[in-house]
């Protein structure tokens, strides 16, 4: 890459029916604010005391043809494009917690190491037990 150039995350965009509620859903989730934007086809959310601009964020786009991902895959089924990994210092927890902002358990998982969730609008998202990434110095967006 050349020296001038720079290239940083801005935000990973998910797409959904409703955009407010779904940011309604992550902010809660994370204890994030809800960006205000003059824009009813995008949401954003970001770290407390941010503003606008300050990213990187998620945003949520509106798409009417919205389908939910099967997961896990199927053949012929809408597939996952992408999915969020959180790291959590307390996996029972943050799944107790998830379920009361709205999100559901998957039914199958893979690992004691993670559990596999779906936010409202059925994307699947990861909560990662990962105490000794949480407690890093070097781990952003706490």
């Amino acid at each position: 890459m050349e020296n001038d150039l720079k290239i940083k995350m801005y935000s990973v965009t998910l797409d959904c029916k409703d955009p407010r509620e779904l940011a309604k859903f992550y902010a809660a989730l994370l204890n994030w604010e809800v960006v205000p934007i003059p824009d009813e086809e995008y949401v954003v959310i970001a770290p407390p005391g941010s503003n606008q601009g300050a990213y990187p964020g998620i945003t949520f786009q509106r798409n009417p043809d919205y389908v939910p991902p099967v997961w896990p895959e199927a053949p012929g089924a809408q597939q996952q494009m992408t999915h969020i990994d959180f790291a959590v210092n307390d996996v029972d927890k943050a799944v107790e917690y998830a379920v009361g902002c709205g999100a559901r358990i998957s039914n199958e998982q893979f690992s004691e190491h993670w559990t596999v969730m779906f936010d409202p609008a059925g994307h699947p998202f990861c909560l990662c037990n990962a105490k000794d990434l949480y407690a890093s110095p070097h781990f952003a967006l706490l």
